[in-house]
């Protein structure tokens, strides 16, 4: 995120953290080196447009200040272009709003970065959950859940209108008498339920020309989203038992939207905290520990789940009791985390838990530890890979290359260089090329050159 304090409240204190640097392109040039150099696939920039208000609240954003509860918040778009340009295969997952932002505006920005990066650019289409963002962008309340989902699903048909069908394969030819050839460039005259365009796209085709796709609809409409348009999925888990089936569930969705069940990836988030030896790497998560600003986790919680822990008398008991919300984590917590079958559940105890790394699993111990845990993952929950939370930035990126890719690659389980140079390619890594697949559903607006 484009924050000083992402998923660890209370760490842009640690000597050793550089996030609040987060205003210097210097910060954002550097730790797409350092990624570059370990073959990571891509840096995923998550968002949000407004602050996290339900702890102590109504509307009360105060709590999670001092720690850094992803306030403040700058946009993810702006420093891709200047990482663009000190690497050459590294990708940059972008998060940006179907719910709030203008299609074709975001469709010539997508472009736009698409050419600058030569094909090295996604989107995480997201619908938006902040009561708090709705009322920034000026609406009184939030839109809901599922209508949100049939905004989405059109503005996404807009942007591959935009995209894919209004400058035919062969329209630029920069030869000594045109650049552009007349009729090769149309309107697409978009009238929808919510939207309308005229087009054409004012850029021209990009490399990829839609960028690649991340989405992370976990709801029955989110799903039915996702597993039409997403070519990358994130799912949440804390064990991989429970990922599984939201793994076999996509496959299965993918196969009733027409498309390749293969063709969409599955990543999960994992914390992961790694030194030379267990012992190094537990010193080091217990440092890390000291640092935690437990009203500032206790504020993410609330974003998140809109469940305000305040409410709650202190030593409550949450084992059997409580929001669903907390007790679909309690449970997870208590079959799969280490140290935790005997714990009290309250509410400092829930907000401990997700205090560095948020909801997700972890991975804390030398580059074997580690690497056995994740190739456990892959093997019980089916997924594809990883999305890999940090404490601290760039410093646990630099431990993951420096200790844990070497083992990973002794173990033949991740590759030694980038396999193309578009996100796309790399990602699905089948040699088809940068553009959308035939089978997803933006393919069908490909404006083809005539033979």
């Amino acid at each position: 995120m484009n924050t000083p304090g992402h998923l660890a409240p209370g760490l842009w204190r640690h000597p050793r953290n550089r996030t609040t640097q987060y205003t210097d392109l210097e910060y954002w040039t550097e730790m797409a080196k350092i990624l570059e150099a370990g073959k990571i696939h891509s840096m995923f920039i998550a968002d949000i447009l407004g602050p996290y208000d339900v702890y102590k609240g109504p509307e009360n954003m105060d709590p999670g200040l001092p720690g850094v509860a992803q306030l403040p918040i700058a946009d993810p778009f702006l420093p891709i272009a200047a990482m663009a340009a000190v690497t050459k295969h590294l990708s940059f997952g972008i998060t940006a709003s179907t719910t709030y932002e203008n299609p074709f505006l975001l469709a010539r920005r997508f472009a736009t970065l698409d050419h600058l990066t030569k094909g090295r650019v996604a989107w995480n289409a997201v619908t938006s959950h902040l009561e708090s963002a709705a009322k920034n962008v000026g609406l009184e309340k939030q839109i809901a859940h599922d209508e949100r989902y049939k905004i989405a699903d059109e503005y996404l048909n807009l942007t591959y209108k935009l995209w894919e069908s209004s400058w035919r394969e062969d329209a630029v030819v920069k030869d000594e008498t045109q650049y552009t050839v007349p009729g090769r460039v149309r309107r697409i005259d978009h009238k929808g339920e919510y939207f309308r365009s005229a087009g054409p796209l004012t850029t021209e085709p990009s490399t990829q020309r839609t960028p690649f796709i991340f989405q992370a609809g976990t709801s029955t409409a989110g799903k039915a989203f996702a597993t039409k348009h997403a070519e990358c999925m994130f799912l949440a888990g804390l064990e991989p038992t429970a990922v599984r089936k939201s793994v076999d569930d996509i496959r299965a969705r993918a196969i009733q939207h027409g498309r390749d069940p293969n063709s969409i990836k599955t990543i999960t988030g994992i914390l992961v905290v790694v030194d030379e030896t267990d012992e190094k790497a537990q010193a080091k998560w217990e440092d890390y520990l000291s640092y935690v600003d437990l009203e500032g986790a206790a504020t993410l919680f609330g974003g998140w789940t809109g469940t305000d822990l305040s409410t709650f008398d202190e030593g409550e008991y949450f084992r059997f009791t409580g929001p669903g919300a907390i007790q679909s984590l309690v449970n997870s917590w208590t079959a799969t985390v280490p140290g935790t079958e005997g714990l009290k559940w309250t509410r400092e105890r829930v907000a401990q838990e997700i205090a560095i790394g948020g909801p997700h699993a972890r991975a804390i111990g030398s580059p074997k530890t580690v690497a056995d845990i994740l190739e456990r993952w892959v093997e019980e929950s089916g997924i594809d890979g990883f999305n890999l939370s940090y404490a601290v930035a760039p410093g646990d990126f630099e431990d993951i290359v420096k200790y844990l890719l070497p083992e990973l690659r002794s173990r033949g389980v991740f590759w030694d260089d980038y396999g193309a140079s578009t996100t796309r390619e790399n990602f699905l890594n089948d040699g088809l090329g940068p553009r959308l697949r035939d089978d997803h559903p933006g393919s069908q607006y490909k404006w083809a050159a005539e033979k």
